[in-house]
């Protein structure tokens, strides 16, 4: 999971005749990265490279990019859940069964393995679930950094939750730590391995050695974890 920065800025470049959009994030990193995903082209570059560096690098990977930029041009839009009373959705591995009464005032209230929605003319179904799986999952990151940070001997870090399509997690340079709040549809073994892994970044800045052999201390089998996460990005439910 990257590390925040807000140097982010937008550019152009032609790879064999197509006219390419990329993203290009500077930061304390050593070396020049390439990405893509929903958004397009992402560079991760230290501060002090320049940018004919950054598009050489660009141009020798440049079948790559173009490969990956078209696959994600044909990957289908994820179905986006129907939210009907007494459907089942799963949270962290477990059946949750939302009722929906289009009453009152919209609201919510979890019942043990039941997730209750009062949603009104102007707030339907949807927004109201998104809105109390936020909710949830800000409580149980919250636990989870606090049961994670003191074995690694630093303070909770302040969370925010993000919404990136396929970004889990990231960390500042200030110590704030970014969880997806999606992760709730995950197991919460993958959920504890991307907490380790942002604290992680607590203690190493980057992905070194050293940084994998912090995450293997809280988290011995991080590899394990990190493929299913990678698989099953691919599948969760788009509200």
């Amino acid at each position: 999971m990257p590390i925040t920065t807000p140097a982010e800025t937008s550019h152009r470049i032609a790879i064999a005749g197509a006219d390419v959009a990329y993203q290009l994030r500077r930061s304390q990193r050593r070396t020049i990265g390439l990405s893509i995903d929903h958004r397009g082209l992402r560079v991760g570059a230290p501060q002090r490279a320049r940018i004919g560096d950054i598009e050489k690098l660009i141009h020798q990977h440049s079948a790559w990019v173009l490969d990956k930029l078209a696959n994600w041009r044909e990957r289908p839009a994820p179905e986006k859940l129907e939210i009907t009373d007494g459907c089942e959705i799963f949270i962290l591995n477990s059946p949750l069964t939302v009722t929906v009464t289009p009453i009152g005032r919209p609201r919510w209230q979890f019942a043990g393995d039941k997730l209750h929605l009062w949603p009104s003319a102007t707030v339907n179904a949807n927004n109201l679930l998104e809105k109390a799986l936020r909710e949830k999952s800000r409580a149980i990151f919250l636990e989870r950094l606090g049961h994670y940070a003191p074995l690694l001997g630093v303070a909770t870090p302040p969370l925010r939750l993000s919404s990136a399509r396929t970004r889990w997690g990231s960390c500042s340079h200030h110590g704030g730590i970014a969880l997806n709040w999606r992760l709730i549809f995950m197991p919460l073994a993958v959920v504890d391995y991307v907490v380790c892994h942002e604290l992680a970044h607590l203690k190493e800045m980057n992905h070194s050695p050293r940084f994998w052999s912090v995450v293997a201390s809280l988290c011995p089998n991080w590899q394990e974890l990190r493929k299913e996460l990678r698989a099953l990005g691919k599948t969760l439910p788009h509200i």
